[in-house]
């Protein structure tokens, strides 16, 4: 019904760009529907196709039919239609993966089973534990305005310096106090607890409380951004075991669709001190006026910059060595989002670069056809361990695969520079906590001969009735 409710909001104009884009709408919303009344749990696919569904989907369509966009960089009607094209040919390389990936449903995977399998271990739960309390106490207090600026706003952390993306060696020491807290808290719960003594289960009712804390200090929606924020929440909920069903998944995907369309605009009511009134308007006006659907709009950019400077494939040695500083590497890359800005001639840089176009200045679109669908299959393949494994508790599968559907957004939203650090963190620290899991015999039993009762008979001789 939206995409309807959009076209009917104003007089739509119509051009081979919105025929595309219906195209593209059709494509999300199927995949989506498809997702929410599955009979599995695919966090990954759900991850996916709600960001594509709403940031590719319903907003392109909103601008497209009304010609008003949220920055003021506009194009024509041919590079309008190839970004629509380039959004469909992801997704369609991506739907082609995960049906690859569907189709050796039944074929173990050499790296990611092993890999999803491997079992939270105790002893390092509670080192990492120690180590995020530790870092908490070291490090809040000697940013300016100490524990007060977590709770004033996003804005009030960049002003302290601790909320900066800029470098990306401190955005790692920023994440380095987030993510440790986060992954600390959750292998916490989910620890197995069997295999603990009396001693460790008395740690553990001493910790959980205190991590449940720093994590509302450094984790919360009013200093972190809205995608972080939600990704610590959402893994909370859909690592309960009560939400591994299909009908309580849902149920509960549903509502977070819906939390997504509607309400997303207005969370970032502490992003900045000054807080103006929050106005309630439609929501193809918030697809229309709202920065944070510029990704479509950025998509169009990037495909003019290619048009005039040419494929960048040396941007992807810069995703790959973030962390080189730029002292030692004057000629690195900028983040795509920033390269686009200053393209245009934008005074400010925090806007996005979803990841068809990423992946488009790397190469054309032979790069998008093949990182979606390496993509495509890599979610659909742990979307199936974790179906496996749900019953199995603690394992990496039933937290880390909740943790990247949902940071899966921020990776498509980009840019891809800005974020590889924190997730670099988000799936390095789980490996440490973790420990193989005892895997079964590569040898086959021996088979033993049948049990018999009674007598065995005389080789030779005949039994007589």
């Amino acid at each position: 019904m939206l995409p309807g409710l959009i076209l009917q909001a104003r007089d739509a104009h119509f051009g081979a760009a919105l025929a595309v884009q219906c195209i593209v709408v059709a494509h999300t919303g199927g995949a989506l529907a498809r997702v929410l009344t599955g009979t599995s749990v695919r966090l990954v696919a759900f991850g996916f196709w709600v960001f594509a569904y709403v940031w590719l989907g319903l907003a392109p369509l909103a601008m497209l039919a009304t010609d008003t966009y949220p920055l003021e960089y506009r194009t024509g009607e041919t590079t309008a239609f190839l970004a629509a094209t380039l959004t469909e040919l992801g997704l369609l390389a991506h739907s082609a993966g995960a049906a690859l990936a569907a189709g050796r449903k039944g074929a173990r995977s050499v790296v990611l089973e092993p890999l999803l399998s491997r079992r939270l271990a105790p002893l390092p739960v509670f080192l990492l534990c120690g180590l995020a309390l530790v870092l908490a106490v070291v490090l809040i207090p000697g940013q300016e305005g100490g524990l007060r600026a977590f709770f004033t706003s996003r804005q009030a952390m960049w002003r302290s310096g601790s909320g900066a993306d800029t470098d990306p060696l401190h955005a790692l020491r920023v994440w380095g106090l987030a993510v440790p807290a986060f992954w600390a808290m959750v292998a916490l719960v989910h620890v197995h607890r069997p295999t603990a003594g009396r001693l460790p289960r008395a740690m553990r009712r001493l910790l959980l409380p205190a991590l449940l804390a720093l994590n509302v200090i450094v984790n919360n929606p009013i200093s972190k951004p809205r995608f972080w924020a939600g990704t610590v929440l959402l893994v909370l909920l859909f690592s309960w075991r009560r939400f591994s069903t299909p009908q309580a998944f849902r149920i509960a995907a549903a509502a977070i669709t819906a939390v997504v369309l509607f309400a997303f605009p207005y969370s970032d009511y502490f992003r900045y001190d000054a807080r103006e009134a929050v106005q309630v308007v439609a929501l193809a006006e918030q697809f229309n006026s709202n920065m944070d659907y510029d990704a479509f709009q950025q998509m169009q950019t990037g495909i003019d910059y290619v048009g005039e400077n040419g494929f960048s494939p040396a941007a992807v040695l810069g995703v790959v060595l973030f962390m080189v500083p730029r002292s030692m590497w004057p000629d690195k890359p900028q983040a795509t989002g920033i390269e686009l800005a200053e393209y245009v001639g934008y005074d400010f840089h925090n806007l996005s670069a979803p990841l068809w176009v990423e992946s488009y200045l790397w190469g054309g679109a032979p790069c998008v056809v093949a990182v979606f669908c390496l993509l495509g299959a890599a979610g659909r393949r742990m979307d199936d361990i974790r179906e496996r494994l749900r019953d199995r508790q603690g394992t990496l599968a039933v937290v880390l695969v909740p943790a990247f559907a949902f940071y899966q957004m921020i990776l498509l939203r980009g840019s891809l520079m800005g974020i590889v650090g924190p997730l670099l963190l988000l799936l390095t620290v789980p490996l440490l906590i973790t420990t193989r899991a005892a895997g079964p015999s590569r040898f086959p039993a021996p088979v033993r001969p049948p049990v018999t009762t009674g007598p065995a008979p005389i080789p030779g001789h005949r039994r007589h009735p």
